[in-house]
Parts: structure tokens; sequence; C-alpha cells
């Protein structure tokens, strides 16, 4: 039996992001994941990409994101039980939980914080007669390696963050690449739209909307595509396509806990992301409430208030004061202490 104070369901930024904020608190994490590694997504579908709403990071690629994470939070020395699925709950008579694996290991702990991102996940795909024929083949519905796609010809269809962002950082390396969206709108943020439209003049990238990919041409591998605008078809040269729409999620064994799930999300109280059962929270993209946006930076926000509710939940007894670490510093569970500047002090 593995014994934590806070059991994270979930390895991803959010989940390893309150690691650190809940060693501020003197309280230890175990975090289960399915992935055989830390970092979710990021580690898993998508490390080359770039992010950019991360603050103080102009830009950083999301693999870069998870070891800094990793590095923040090593020294509150985290247990992982990692590429096992957490399958069953039960609820002890002192109020803690027991967390059951689908390989039979066994937490407790008395504070769950789910940080399952979007659960288990397949891509949407287009509607395209041979598309399976050319999946490998020069078809991918995930970017993992950015170089594969070096001095290729290359086509994305989507309207989303991904697509925008992934159509400005192909442009840098690729011999041609082209987005193709059904809409002359985008859905993805309006500095990546303004970009995209920054290349397009500078020649750099194809942007033709509103239009799909109609069909798909080669042999053992993809040689071109057929794109449909305005009831007109027309052949493009194509080493790769990258149809990116988004992923369909599943909340799997999670959504079978009795919490309220309102479309394929975990709801919460946004005074401190608890669900409906109490000492249950959901922090990240598993969540949903009233003006939920699906950011990093807001699963950060979450899993701090969380951490402070968690707190109170396992030392109702005791008065936590908030301490700005620029002030006190980092307490480690060896006693020692890392103190800021003094200048940094004094400005405080």
């Amino acid at each position: 039996m593995i014994k934590t104070d806070i059991l994270i369901i979930g390895a991803g930024p959010t989940g390893l992001f309150t690691v650190f904020e809940a060693g501020l608190l003197k309280l230890k994490c175990h975090l289960i994941d399915a992935l055989p590694q830390p970092g979710g997504q990021c580690s898993e579908i998508y490390p080359k990409k770039p992010i950019y709403d991360i603050p103080g990071f102009p830009e950083i690629l999301a693999g870069d994101l998870v070891r800094n994470l990793l590095e923040q939070s090593k020294q509150f020395e985290p247990g992982f039980t990692l590429g096992e699925r957490a399958e069953k709950i039960e609820k002890l008579e002192d109020g803690s939980f027991i967390v059951t694996t689908n390989k039979g290991t066994k937490h407790n702990a008395p504070i769950i914080a789910i940080a399952g991102g979007l659960g288990s996940f397949e891509p949407r795909k287009p509607k395209i007669e041979n598309l399976h024929k050319f999946e490998d083949k020069g078809i991918s519905y995930i970017i993992r390696d950015p170089e594969v796609y070096r001095d290729k010809n290359v086509v994305i269809a989507g309207g989303g963050d991904s697509a925008l962002d992934w159509s400005i950082y192909l442009s840098k390396i690729a011999s041609e690449v082209t987005l193709v969206h059904r809409r002359n709108e985008f859905r993805g943020a309006l500095d990546s739209v303004e970009k995209v439209k920054e290349l397009k003049l500078l020649g750099k990238v194809n942007l033709i909307t509103p239009a799909e990919v109609t069909a798909l041409h080669g042999d053992d591998k993809l040689k071109a595509l057929t794109i449909t605008k305005n009831g007109e078809s027309f052949d493009l040269k194509a080493d790769n396509f990258i149809p990116l729409f988004g992923l369909s999620p599943k909340l799997g064994p999670i959504g079978d806990w009795g919490l309220t799930i309102e479309k394929n999300a975990i709801k919460v109280d946004t005074l401190d992301y608890q669900t409906n059962i109490p000492g249950i929270y959901a922090i990240g993209d598993v969540n949903t409430y009233e003006g939920k946006l699906k950011l990093i930076l807001c699963g950060f926000h979450e899993a701090t208030l969380m951490c402070q509710s968690a707190y109170k939940t396992i030392h109702p007894d005791k008065r936590y004061v908030l301490k700005y670490t620029t002030v006190s510093g980092i307490d480690g569970f060896d006693g020692s202490r890392k103190e800021a500047p003094k200048a940094v002090v004094q400005a405080i």
C-alpha cells in the first residue's frame, strides 16, 4: 500500500506543478499515470511543440516545460506509479481513499487530485476514403519530431491553435507549408492567426480557405492530395498531410466514480476545484465550470488553490499563513532553506 497526503491522478504539467505547491505546504504527493513517463500529452504527443503562453517564457518547447517542472518538483520527492491506470476507488471509514490501478497497485490518501488532462484520447480524423492507406506513410495526426518534415512539402488541415502553431513552426524548416481550413475564421489565438497571415504575405505559408482536403494520392507513400475550394478542386504535391482536428477525449474508469460529469468533463466548485465528492478535486483540462479555459496556466492556478484547500482538510486544527517564496525561500524536507537574495527581500 502506497500512502501519501495527496494522490495525483495524471502526471502532466498541472499534476507536476501540484507537487511543488503541495511541497510548499509540507504535503507529500504521489502521482499515477497510464503513460510510461511523466509529462502527459506534452511528453507523449508533442514534446517539440512550442508553447507561447507560459509566464516568463516567450517560447518554450513542451518537452522542456516538462523537464523544468520535474526539476522544480524533485526537491519535494514525489512518488510515481507510471504505466498504470487508476481503475477503482474506495472510501474508508476514516474519510481517506484507496485507489487501485489496473495492475492492482493500491494507493491510500486523504486527498485525491484528478489532473488527467483530456483523459484517454484518439485523434479526430477527416472523412477521406483511403485515409487509412497512408497512415504512417505520409499522414500523421501528431507531430512528435518536427525534423521529420525538414525540406518536405507539408499540408496541415485545421483551424485551432495546433494547426496555426505548427504552421508557424514548420515554415522555418519545411520546403513548403500549406494550411487548409474549411472556414475563413480560425479558432486559435489571435496572435497566431496574425502570424500565419504575415507568413502568407511573405510567401512562407500557403493559406487556403475556405477549403477542405478531399482526396489522397500515391502508391506506397503519399504523393499528392486534392483540395476543394468553392466547389472547384485541384491537386497539390504533398510529402506529408497532417490533419489537426483535435482529440476525442474519454474519461475512462474515472467516469464511473460517482463524480458529476458534464460534457465529458468533471464539474467542480471554483472556490477550490473540489468535485461533488468531498476530498476529491479535479484540476486542469479534466474539469469544467462556467468560464473554463483549457490552458496550462489555468491548470497551475487551479492546482494552487486546490492545495490550499487540501491543507485545511488534512490539518483542520492548523492555521496556514500564506508566505511569498521571495521572502521565505523554499523549505526542503531535509530542513534546509533556500533564501531569496537580500535585494529581493528588502524590496518586498
